[in-house]
Order: structure tokens, then sequence, then C-alpha cells
């Protein structure tokens, strides 16, 4: 039946062509025009789409505290003041993006990578904010750019981030045990905050823009907060795990001149998210693998003297960093000894590792010194 409808399709098309245009001419014509309808069509629909889930969001919030959404709707800001307040403090965060990225040697772009003080920082800027999460906008539509559509989720969010704030101080009563009963509502909000982050990454603009790094703050905070992180990551862990490995891919494959400060904002990011207990073992077993697919295509690559992917050995060092940052947080932060962390990718990565270190240390020296530093982490509980 459907090849006999393709068929009568194609003499229809054949007979109804106009005069002057061959067959391929009016089907490509033809194309087009049903292209554009469905563009159109695409954009009513996501417009809708948008609007449902901003209705369902105000009433999710109503629903776990109606006190809190009265008092929002009669301050009365406009949400177009989001996009021009720079509310977090961007210029520690961007400060690093201005750079042409080539001065790499420096200490002080990467010290702060995943470090504690770095996630205080991103706390008291959180906490600095206070006075813009007071007075939290109405949730608007208007998506009409990529810098609202990241905005909207955000908004949402930071709403859940400070009713849970005016709860925990006694001011709000919430009943957060509504985020159960909706679960659609707030896995789609974080899953367009991670669509959102995740385009940005693969495009960075410098100086980073104030809403990207509110995002970053947001997100974080969201997967820390001992009551919300529960409800988050139980809905959304996949949307999660998928969001970690684009970054990890987004710093492996990245091939512009300008790329380490942009990278380094990245790396930044899933360094504070290997911070969350739940997220860690995971974020960890994704940069092994990686590291150790790497090292064992550079072996090879070495061995046979074929050409390897010189802009992936330059990032790889990256994840290795993120590596040393993470594994002794869990013996200094969490009373954990890395020996604890017993998954099949650590004993994949130190399987065979000291005759690759052993192979590519003359070649590589700096590579190897980083796969070397990392099994030392990994090995250290029962070094000790």
């Amino acid at each position: 039946y459907l090849k006999i409808s393709k068929l009568a399709l194609a003499f229809a098309i054949i007979h109804s062509k106009p005069p002057g245009k061959s067959s391929k001419e009016y089907i490509e014509y033809l194309a087009k025009t049903v292209s554009k309808q469905d563009f159109g069509w695409k954009w009513k629909v996501e417009l809708l789409e948008a609007e449902v889930l901003r209705l369902r969001q105000e009433l999710l919030l109503n629903r776990i505290s109606p006190r809190f959404c009265l008092e929002n709707r009669k301050q009365g800001t406009s949400a177009e003041t989001l996009l021009g307040r720079e509310s977090i403090n961007p210029t520690s965060y961007s400060s690093q993006l201005e750079d042409s990225g080539c001065d790499v040697c420096n200490d002080s772009a990467f010290d702060s990578l995943g470090t504690a003080s770095d996630f205080h920082r991103s706390e008291h800027n959180v906490n600095t904010s206070k006075h813009w999460l007071e007075r939290v906008p109405p949730l608007t539509l208007c998506h009409t750019s990529k810098e609202e559509s990241l905005t909207a989720p955000v908004q949402f969010l930071q709403c859940l981030l400070e009713i849970r704030k005016l709860s925990e101080g006694g001011i709000l009563q919430a009943d957060f045990s509504e985020l159960e009963n909706d679960s659609f509502t707030i896995c789609n909000s974080v899953s367009q905050l991670l669509d959102g982050l995740t385009v940005f990454y693969n495009s960075p603009k410098f100086p980073a823009p104030s809403f990207l790094t509110e995002g970053v703050c947001v997100l974080i905070s969201l997967i820390t907060d001992t009551k919300l992180s529960n409800h988050v990551l139980k809905k959304c862990f996949k949307k999660m795990e998928e969001f970690k490995k684009n970054l990890i891919q987004i710093i492996l494959r990245n091939r512009s001149v300008n790329r380490f400060q942009a990278l380094h904002s990245v790396s930044q990011t899933l360094g504070l998210l290997g911070r969350n207990n739940i997220l860690r073992n995971s974020l960890i077993s994704l940069l092994l693998s990686e590291v150790r697919q790497f090292a064992e295509q550079l072996l090879q690559a070495h061995q046979v003297q074929s050409v390897y992917d010189i802009t992936q050995y330059e990032n790889i060092s990256l994840l290795c960093m993120i590596l040393e940052q993470l594994l002794p947080n869990e013996t200094q932060e969490n009373n954990i000894s890395s020996s604890d962390y017993e998954g099949e990718e650590k004993l994949k990565f130190l399987k065979n590792l000291d005759q690759i270190i052993l192979h590519l240390s003359d070649e590589f020296p700096l590579f190897s010194l980083y796969l070397w530093r990392v099994s030392v982490l990994l090995n250290s509980g029962q070094m000790q």
C-alpha cells in the first residue's frame, strides 16, 4: 500500500507540475513550501508547550507555598530586568574568559578548579544575590532568544530555592512533598536548564554572560540542597548523566585556538558537580574511561608510529586535573578513602597502567605524569 501511495503521489506531482519546470525542480519547490509550513507550526507548538510549562510551574509553586506566590505577585517585578541585572558578580567568573587563552601556564587559571574555596565562592555569589532572590520576577513566556529560554528555568528553580530558604528560617510554610506529585514540571525545568547550559558551553561568549553564571550557580545550589537535591536527582539523574557526558565531550573535541579559558569554565562546572555524593562516582567513572581509552589509543599510535589526535592530547590534561580534584575529596571532605571507590572503571584504569606509563614516558612525559598521579590517588588508601 505504501509503495502504491508513493507511486500515485509521484504521478500526481508530474501531472500537476507547471510548464517550464522539471519534475525535480517542482518537487524541491514543494518540499521548501512544506518545510516552511512545518517550521511555522513547530514554532507555535513550542510556544504552546512553553506556556503549558510556565502554568505548571506557577501551579506547582502555588501548591508548595501559596503565600510566597501571593507576595511575589504583589511586588510586580518585571521579568525583563533579569537579563540586564548583574546580580551574581559575573566579573570574578568571567575575568578568566577575557584572555586569549594562549597563556595556560599561570597557576591562577587552574588553582580554583573544583577546590573548596571556589565552591564556597559560588555559594557566596548566590548569597550576595539575595536582593534579587527576595524579589523574584514572575515567570514569563517570551522565549525570543536563547538567553531568555535559559532564564525561564532559572527563574523557576530560584523560586524553589528561595522558598526552601524562607521555609527553613520559619518565615514561610512550604510543602515540598508536592514535588513528588508533579515530576513532569521539575524534570522539564531542570532539562531546560541543562540543555541551555550545554548550548552556551558549546558556543561560549567572552566574557561569560551573567545569566550563564546564574544558571551554573542555581544548578549547583539545587543539587547541593539537602531537601531539593533528592527530588531533583531522583527524577533527573539520567539527564544529569547526559549533561556530564556532554561537558566531557565539549572538553575533548574543542579545537578552537582560544579554547583554554572557555574549557576552564566547563572543567570548573564538572568539578563542582563532582562534589555531590550521588554524582561523584559516576563522574569519576566517566573521566577514568575517557582517560584510559585515550591512553590506550596513544600507546597503540606510538607503537606503530601512526598519527594521533594532538588536540585531544592537549585537552585530556583537563580531565586529569578534574580527577585529581575529585579523588582527594573522597578522603579530605567525606572521610572516605579513595580505595572505597572500587568501580569497574578503576580496575580497568589500573590494569596494565604501569606498562602504558613505561612505554609513553619518554615520548609523552607530561601525560605519563598525569596518569601516574591519578593512579597514586586511586591507590592512596591501600598505600596508607
